[in-house]
Formats: structure tokens, C-alpha cells, sequence
């Protein structure tokens, strides 16, 4: 049921898109259509400029209407293939460029969260700030050792802001569950859920710190990507200080042409980068736009990438990685029977589906994008697709895997325009491989063995005596086993006369495994 302060959240939505000259939108929706004559009767539509561009209104009526709205538009922003050409360049715009607040507040912010003034915490901060998003914005300062620094804070009442329209999303997702017909299956009150844990997080800059912290550690002295440093001394929950990075912005073509960059590598790398946070660290940067993502011009033919803004991170179970690294090698090798196979395996579909059908449908859709060039392959259109093979097999929504999905549609439309011909799957592929291989192999049954060998060792003493107690206990009568055979009887009496050998058996086994680790190392 809607509260008050929500219907009037409502009210003011269909207000911003009517200023903004959207009120068509609103007539589009199903309740209003039939009076929707009544727009020719509004004196503001007898008026309305005509001069504005559609993008530009819609990227305005976007800014007005909060951060969760400003960052569906930033991720449609990367979709050109799905959108024109000057709304994907409007959209671009809410990347860094929200309209700022105040320097001034910002020193208010710094003040309050340290308790000093502002000429106390840092030796310089500039009040202009840098660039503006849509939670925080950063200011440039300098620290007491001349470190060169920016400072992101939190936009003021932020959290106010955002638990409100998360409340109305909580509502339109329960109507959604509950009268519209693919509710129960796209589950959207559980991915409102999901959404609310990500956005929230975001508004807690020590774990925006920590996140930065955890991938500066996985890719420490890597050529591919760096990871500004976090300076924790300055840091707070409403205030981050981090090491500032000088580099082109990936969006800005023209530039990274002047200075040399090889693009085609440069788009090589970073789904390599994609595929080795999600699979081999297990740990990815979520928020993948063009406004987070920079190049270093220090060696053009060997670029490297400069990540910031670590508010969203990404992790998945054991479980899903390997479900997904089999889905994609087999997409790969179009063995759909497979692909099939790994849904039902997973619950993905209901256990119901017939395994042949399933196959086939997936076929459909996905045979025609294989060995063409990025540029003659959209991804919206074949999720597109997938989607409708969901629909008709019932398959549910993974809400875990929202973000994924999001960084993926990221990186490709990164990848489009930065090497149009980059085949992605021909880049993934022999990555993906190699990382089943390391999961699957001797290595993979070493690795385990030595991750588990040092509780293994702490209870290697105890088997022996515990061994003999449950045989004793046995024979007692006392020990919850029953024996319903004479093979039973058989393999108790030879356990009770082994019991002596166990302690050598068992460290032989260790031996022979440790030696075995060794070897093949």
C-alpha cells in the first residue's frame, strides 16, 4: 500500500517529466491513455520550446530526479546500440557531470566529520570542485607531506533521498510480484532488495576504501590496471581521501588517438581484466562506467587502465562462478546441450523442462553471433532474446548475478567503442579455459589439499582414538550404528583388528600426498 509521502514522490516524478516536456511519456502509460487528449488542452503545451533537444531534456529530468534515476541513466548511457546517438551522448553527461553542490558544504562535511577546521586536515583544498556525481562529489587537496590528493563527499541528505525512492520501489516491486504476469518469475522484489544492499553500501565511504584497498592488493604491480592508494588517517564515513590519478578519460576517443594509445589492446585488456576480477579474484569493481574508468598516456602501446569510485563491488558463491565459467566455455564451443544441462543442474529452470527443448531455443538465439565483429553484435538484443527464451521455459531471475550482468553490458559497450572489432568471445575464451583448468585438474586437487592439510593435521592425532571409541561403542551396543548384514559384521571386525595400523596408514597417506604436491608444482 502506498504511504502518503510515496504518492506524492509519484506525483512529483510525473511533474519533472511534464516541465521537461516527457509528458508524453506519462500518457503513454497504460492508465492515462485514454485521456490522452487532454495533453493537447495544458497551456504549457500550447508554449512548449521547441528548441530543446529530446536528450538534453531527458538527462535533465534524469538529474532532477535523484541518484537511483541518474544511474539507470548512466548505465543506458554505454548501450549506443540500443540508443541514438544524441541521447547516448546526453546520458554520457551523468557520469561525472550532475550538477555540484556547494563548496562550501563540503568544508561543512570535512569540518563536522574531523572536528577541526578545514586548513587543519589538509594543507590545501580547493573549494571547486573536480567532478560532481550523483552521491558524492570530489574536491582536489593536498596533505601536510605535499601528497597530492582527492577528497569525495557524500552530497548532503543523500541518504534521506535515496531510502525514499527505495521505499517506492519496494511498493512498485510487491505490486509487481503480485498482478503482473512474469512477477514471481523475474522475482523483483528480491533484485529491489539486491539493489537496496549495493546502493546502500555506497554511502558508507570506508567500505568504498576498503573495496579500493582489496583491489589494490589484487593488482598490485600489475601492468593492466591500477588502483589509486587510500590514505586511511584522512578517511571517514562521509569523507574518503584517496591518491590522485592523471589520465585520459576511456570515453574520450580523440584524445587517446593523440597520445598513441593502442586501442585495440587497450580493449583486449580490459575484458581480460573483466574475466580475471570475476573468476580468478572473485572480487570486481560493479560500477564500470566511463566516468570511473581512465587510461594512463605513460606508455601508449602498453596501456594501462586507472579505476576509481569502488562504492560497488562484486563477488559470487563458489557455486555460481563455476556454473558460469561452464555456461560460457560451453556458449563458446556451442555445445548448447550443455548450456541446457548446466540450467537444470543449477535450478536456474524448473526441473520440469525438457532438456532438448531447452537446447534448441538456446541455439536460436545464440548461432548467429558467433565469428562476427563486435560491431555487428549487440548484446542488448541477445539478452534481449534470452529473455524471451526465459520467459517461455519460466526461468527465474538470479538476483546475485544483477550486478554481473550490469558489468558486463559496461565492458561491452567499453569495448565497442573502443575496438568496434573486438570479438569478445574469441578474447574470453582461452582465459575461461584455462581458469576450468586450474579448477578442475591435479592442480586444482592439490591446491584443495593444501588449503584443507592444516586442519587436516590438527585432527590427524585424535583419528586414531576416535576411530577405536566408535568401534568399541559399537560392539557395546552403544553407538547409534545398527548392523543389518553379515558383510557388516565382516567389515566391522576387520575395522576393529586395523585399528593399530591407522596412525601409520594415515601418515603414509599425508607423505605420499605431500610428495605428490611437490612434484607437480
Amino acid at each position: 500500500m502506498l504511504t502518503p509521502s510515496q504518492i506524492l514522490r509519484l506525483i512529483y516524478i510525473n511533474i519533472v517529466l511534464v516541465r521537461h516536456g516527457l509528458d508524453e511519456v506519462v500518457f503513454t502509460i497504460h492508465l492515462f491513455r485514454p485521456i490522452r487528449f487532454v495533453l493537447y488542452l495544458f497551456p504549457w503545451h500550447w508554449f512548449r520550446r521547441n528548441g530543446v533537444p529530446h536528450g538534453v531534456r531527458i538527462r535533465r529530468a534524469l538529474e532532477d530526479l535523484g541518484p537511483i534515476f541518474i544511474k539507470f541513466g548512466q548505465m543506458l548511457s554505454t548501450r549506443r546500440d540500443i540508443l541514438p546517438d544524441d541521447i547516448a551522448d546526453e546520458l554520457a553527461k551523468l557520469q561525472d557531470s550532475v550538477p555540484p553542490f556547494p563548496g562550501k558544504q563540503s568544508i561543512l562535511a570535512i569540518e563536522k566529520s574531523f572536528g577541526k577546521p578545514v586548513d587543519q586536515v589538509f594543507k590545501f583544498f580547493d573549494e571547486i570542485p573536480m567532478a560532481s556525481a550523483s552521491i558524492a562529489q570530489v574536491h582536489r587537496a593536498l596533505l601536510d607531506d605535499d601528497s597530492d590528493v582527492v577528497v569525495k563527499i557524500l552530497r548532503p541528505g543523500i541518504e534521506r533521498v535515496i531510502r525514499r525512492d527505495l521505499g517506492l520501489l519496494h511498493v512498485i516491486a510487491g505490486l509487481a510480484h503480485r498482478y503482473w504476469r512474469d512477477g514471481r518469475r523475474l522475482r523483483p522484489k528480491e533484485v529491489v532488495l539486491e539493489y537496496e544492499k549495493i546502493i546502500l553500501d555506497e554511502l558508507d565511504l570506508m567500505r568504498e576504501a576498503a573495496n579500493a584497498s582489496q583491489l589494490r592488493r589484487n593488482f598490485e604491480n600489475s601492468p593492466d590496471l591500477y588502483i589509486p592508494k587510500i590514505f586511511w588517517p584522512y578517511t571517514r564515513r562521509d569523507v574518503l581521501v584517496m591518491e590522485r590519478i592523471k589520465g585520459i578519460p576511456i570515453s574520450d576517443i580523440e584524445q587517446l588517438r593523440v597520445h598513441g594509445i593502442d586501442l585495440k589492446k587497450l580493449s583486449a585488456q580490459g575484458v581480460e581484466i573483466f574475466f580475471t576480477q570475476v573468476f580468478r579474484h572473485n572480487f570486481f569493481h560493479a560500477d564500470m562506467h566511463p566516468g570511473n574508468i581512465f587510461v594512463s598516456y605513460d606508455h601508449p602501446q602498453d596501456p594501462q587502465y586507472l579505476a576509481v569510485d569502488f562504492g560497488i563491488v562484486g563477488t559470487l558463491s563458489s557455486t555460481d562462478q563455476r556454473y558460469l565459467a561452464e555456461n560460457f566455455v560451453a556458449f563458446f564451443n556451442r555445445n548448447y546441450l550443455r548450456v541446457a544441462e548446466l540450467h537444470l543442474e543449477s535450478g536456474w529452470v524448473p526441473a520440469s523442462t525438457r532438456v532438448d527443448e531447452f537446447e534448441s531455443a538456446i541455439r536460436t538465439v545464440c548461432e548467429p553471433i558467433f565469428q562476427r565483429p563486435l560491431n555487428e553484435i549487440s548484446l542488448g538484443y541477445l539478452l534481449l532474446r534470452l529473455f524471451q527464451t526465459a520467459r517461455r521455459f519460466n526461468m527465474e531471475v538470479q538476483p546475485q548475478l544483477v550486478l554481473l550482468q550490469k558489468t558486463l553490458l559496461n565492458i561491452e559497450g567499453l569495448g565497442r567503442q573502443l575496438d568496434p572489432q573486438l570479438d569478445l568471445w574469441d578474447t574470453a575464451k582461452p582465459f575461461l579455459e584455462h581458469w576450468m583448468d586450474e579448477q578442475i585438474g591435479v592442480r586444482a586437487m592439490l591446491a584443495g589439499f593444501k588449503k584443507s592439510f592444516p586442519a587436516m593435521a590438527e585432527k590427524l592425532p585424535q583419528m586414531p582414538e576416535l576411530i577405536y571409541s566408535v568401534i568399541k561403542q559399537a560392539e557395546r551396543g552403544q553407538a547409534n550404528v545398527e548392523w543389518y548384514s553379515e558383510e557388516l559384521k565382516v567389515i566391522r571386525n576387520e575395522l576393529n583388528q586395523a585399528h593399530r595400523r591407522t596412525v601409520t596408514a594415515i601418515i603414509f597417506a599425508v607423505m605420499l600426498l605431500l610428495t605428490g604436491m611437490f612434484i607437480f608444482q
